[in-house]
């Protein structure tokens, strides 16, 4: 058994999903609308540009999950899976997992968009396990705060490696890791099978120069 690693937004989903549900949560009036959106617009422009303050970011994006309650951060989050995401989920890219799948590969979803949003998602795209980054929770409700290690640029190797220790069947000298981001460009370096997936100017660069296959999950199959 191999191991096939994934990132999600813009890999195997046609959309960011951090940046969609804060663009819901606008919608849905439950954060200061044309200030949450500038500022979940210029976080975006940052992690496309590779220079996202993570902790900064993440101050913002965690900060409505500790305003609400999870009856009814669960009920917008259902409205958010049919109406932001299910549109946006990548046929190619499901063709891709019933691949890797089929070849008894372990398929595991490696996201820097936090586990409240994801979890849902890396559930409908069937995979084995996901490794996102952990929103803290004290007594039931979520702080605001983040838990352990964000699973972003280095920190996906960190957290990847991490959990190996506990998965030690499994390993990176024969995985296979798909993105379409520089900033992941580290797990990217460390894994058999780099894969660039529609990628940005940056890793398409970088992919050339390796030699690493570049593939698009958004053109129809031949």
């Amino acid at each position: 058994m191999s191991l096939a690693i994934f990132d999600l937004d813009n890999t195997l989903l046609s959309c960011d999903s951090d940046h969609a549900w804060g663009e819901f949560l606008v919608e849905q009036g439950a954060v200061d609308g044309e200030a949450y959106r500038r500022a979940n617009d210029q976080y975006l422009r940052d992690y496309r540009a590779g220079e996202l303050d993570i902790m900064a970011y993440l101050s913002m994006a965690l900060k409505p999950l500790a305003e609400h309650s999870e009856e009814q951060l669960n009920a917008w989050h259902q409205q958010f899976m049919a109406c932001k995401i299910e549109p946006h989920v990548l046929p190619r890219g499901e063709e891709l997992l019933a691949w890797h799948r089929q070849r008894g590969d372990f398929l595991l979803i490696v996201t820097a968009t936090n586990r409240f949003i994801t979890g849902p998602i890396a559930s409908r795209l069937g995979v084995d396990d996901l490794i996102a980054i952990e929103a803290e929770r004290e007594n039931g409700r979520y702080t605001g705060r983040v838990e352990g290690v964000p699973s972003y640029r280095e920190g996906k190797v960190t957290r990847v490696r991490q959990w190996l220790e506990q998965n030690p069947t499994l390993t990176l000298d024969d995985a296979w890791f798909y993105s379409d981001s520089i900033n992941d460009r580290y797990l990217l370096e460390e894994v058999a099978t780099p894969v660039a997936v529609d990628p940005d100017e940056e890793l398409e660069k970088l992919a050339r120069e390796r030699g690493w296959r570049v593939l698009s999950l958004r053109t129809p199959s031949a």
